[in-house]
């Protein structure tokens, strides 16, 4: 997968977040928890346009770790939304698929620069 279609998955996955959070209900749990969502997912895309741009193998290594990370964070954070009463199982269950989707591609993108290091 190029640069570019990565770039683009994790900024749709960053806006499909958004656009699911701002539906929620407005009680202090849900905010609470919908914060949180909202900075790993925004900071996935962020990360990853800023390990593109690295020169260093090693510093981009360490930033794709990063972007994994928040991905990783973020379906934690979809898990939890998904046990609580107020229930959107058909957004939440696409959310955390292109969470599965990103980690996995994020993982052959580490292991790929690891082996051409």
């Amino acid at each position: 997968m190029i640069k570019s279609e990565l770039q683009n998955r994790t900024k749709k996955f960053a806006l499909d977040v958004i656009n699911f959070v701002s539906a929620l209900p407005n009680n202090p749990t849900v905010e609470i928890i919908s914060k949180q969502l909202m900075k790993s997912a925004t900071l996935a895309g962020a990360k990853y346009r800023l390990a593109i741009k690295f020169k260093s193998k090693i510093n981009f290594i360490k930033k794709i770790q990063e972007v994994e990370q928040e991905i990783d964070e973020s379906a934690y954070w979809l898990e939890l939304l998904n046990e609580l009463p107020f229930k959107y199982p058909d957004q939440i269950h696409s959310l955390l698929e292109e969470a599965d989707n990103l980690t996995v591609l994020f993982g052959n993108v580490e292991k790929n620069a690891k082996k051409n290091n």
